[in-house]
């Protein structure tokens, strides 16, 4: 503020106040993305969520894994990402996926992988070929911006605890359509895969 009372030229000046606009436009969107979030969480949508069980074969996939804290996944999951898309190259087979431990979530550290499927995997820098166990699995499919996931996870999470028995084991996230196919986050789609254990 002081800076834009300190400037004599009304055309920086202007520049000044938009800038500071748009910076405050752009807190307000989170704080009201945030307020939804927080919303969902004391009344959560009455409306099933749709859930599906699947039973995923083994199969291996390109690699990068490492344990991370929960504040620095995003910058991490980015930078190993990169890495594999340079790694595989035209050579995916499908889309991009991770797999998380609960330590992650519960212990807000933990062992954490994303991978691209590809025929046949390198090994090249942090890249390397991995192996995911096959897994029974209850997914289900978040919508848009990933801020509010968590959402999902606690909707998912009811479900598994009502209607299915849980396992340990990590869970899975396959990013169906993300931020590297469109730039409209309402586009968007997550399948979260919470294993669970079967009888029928």
């Amino acid at each position: 503020m002081q800076q834009i009372l300190r400037t004599p030229d009304p055309g920086v000046r202007a520049a000044l106040v938009t800038d500071h606009l748009q910076r405050l436009e752009d807190a307000l969107d989170r704080t009201r993305a945030a307020v939804v979030s927080l919303r969902r969480l004391l009344q959560p949508d009455p409306a099933p969520i749709d859930v599906e069980l699947r039973a995923e074969p083994a199969r291996t996939v390109a690699a990068v894994e490492a344990v991370v804290g929960h504040d620095d996944i995003a910058t991490w999951y980015a930078g190993a990402m990169a890495e594999l898309e340079a790694a595989v190259g035209d050579a995916v087979t499908g889309p991009p996926g991770g797999s998380y431990d609960n330590a992650l979530f519960e212990q807000e550290r933990g062992h954490a992988v994303v991978y691209l499927p590809t025929a046949a995997p390198p090994r090249t820098g942090r890249v390397h070929p991995l192996t995911l166990p096959p897994a029974e699995l209850a997914v289900t499919t978040h919508i848009g911006e990933h801020d509010g996931i968590e959402v999902t996870y606690g909707e998912l999470g009811t479900w598994v605890v009502e209607n299915a028995m849980s396992v340990a084991g990590p869970v899975r996230e396959v990013y169906v359509v993300g931020p590297r196919d469109t730039s409209d986050p309402a586009a968007w789609r997550t399948e979260i895969g919470w294993p669970v254990f079967r009888v029928t």
